[in-house]
């Protein structure tokens, strides 16, 4: 049977120490025929100069300069030249496992279109990984071995931007690269949580994932915590917000005065609420904080939660289960 072409889409910017273990890695995948999109997002180093002596020795590389300026104008370009019916993204620092395309590949094929096949994902530091990053590899892989990811979609992106495959079709559904939204790994993960898009469980690492302080989600003001939640919110109004329930907004930190601020500006209604002795009865934004007290006058309300604590957050989840209250329904963390 004639194997399906997968599309890697590569945009890169000044990556030449990792250029190489990232393209051997593709070379050495056991999934054949692919074809590398890479576009240099005008890099300053030798980058360029590493993709061409790939290049030079392998024609299914093909190189382009990015005509705009960001991963998305450079993603949209590559996907304007990609041919396959697959597709997937790569980030130009880090490294596929052999079978990477292979197992992925599989998986789409067994399930159809309609679905999204990730794989589990492995941070690697020259100085070792930090206990926030091993934190969210082992939340992120557990979600997928399961093929749960979008059941904590507002907390975190839960499809890793370098560890997907889709249909072309069923990217071609969810707009692909057009929307102008950072950030994109994550606009496009709720992209297909809207479309209603399967995430295919899968229980392999098959994707290397690199860490060092110079990473453009490291870097880049697209990456800061507001626009996670900006896009956060976004989403939750566009998809999961039912106007006709109280709103109420648990946490009187960073996060929560930020959804709180938006959701004024936005000029829709809600309930605040902390647990600090401080701020309760307070105003901040001309919003009273309450009590947590207050919840109990409060029906069939919508819950945002912004506790970032581990222990508090497993009491609130215990505080909605005795209530018969449903996650991704009743309440929603955001952090």
């Amino acid at each position: 049977m004639k194997k399906t072409l997968v599309s890697i889409l590569i945009p890169y910017k000044n990556t030449a120490p990792y250029l190489r273990e990232c393209l051997q890695s593709i070379l050495e995948q056991t999934h054949t025929p692919w074809e590398v999109l890479a576009i240099n997002d005008h890099s300053t180093d030798e980058s360029e100069s590493v993709v061409r002596s790939f290049a030079e020795r392998d024609s299914r590389i093909l190189m382009h300069r990015n005509t705009g300026q960001g991963i998305i104008a450079a993603l949209r370009l590559a996907y304007a030249h990609s041919t396959g019916s697959f597709i997937t993204r790569m980030d130009s620092d880090d490294i596929m496992k052999p079978h990477k395309l292979e197992t992925m590949v599989k998986a789409l094929n067994q399930n159809g279109p309609g679905h999204v096949a990730v794989g589990q994902v492995q941070y690697f530091s020259h100085r070792g990984i930090s206990n926030g990053y091993a934190r969210y590899e082992s939340w992120l892989n557990a979600l997928t071995q399961r093929g749960t990811n979008y059941t904590e979609i507002y907390k975190e992106c839960v499809i890793p931007s370098p560890c997907w495959l889709l249909y072309r079709q069923d990217l071609e559904r969810i707009g692909a690269f057009a929307p102008y939204r950072y950030p994109e790994d994550y606009d496009l993960t709720f992209r297909c949580y809207a479309a209603g898009f399967t995430c295919i469980p899968c229980a392999e690492v098959l994707h290397l994932w690199r860490d060092y302080d110079t990473r453009t989600s490291r870097t880049s003001e697209h990456y800061a915590q507001n626009y996670f939640l900006d896009i956060k919110l976004h989403y939750f109004l566009q998809l999961d917000h039912d106007p006709a329930r109280p709103l109420v907004v648990w946490g009187a930190g960073y996060k929560g005065k930020s959804i709180a601020k938006a959701l004024l500006k936005k000029g829709i209604a809600f309930s605040w609420v902390c647990d600090n002795p401080k701020k309760i009865g307070k105003k901040i934004y001309g919003q009273e904080m309450l009590a947590f007290s207050h919840l109990s006058g409060v029906q069939k309300a919508q819950s945002l939660i912004t506790v970032a604590n581990e222990k508090a957050q497993q009491q609130i989840k215990e505080y909605f289960k005795k209530r018969g209250k449903r996650a991704m329904h009743d309440y929603f963390f955001f952090c």
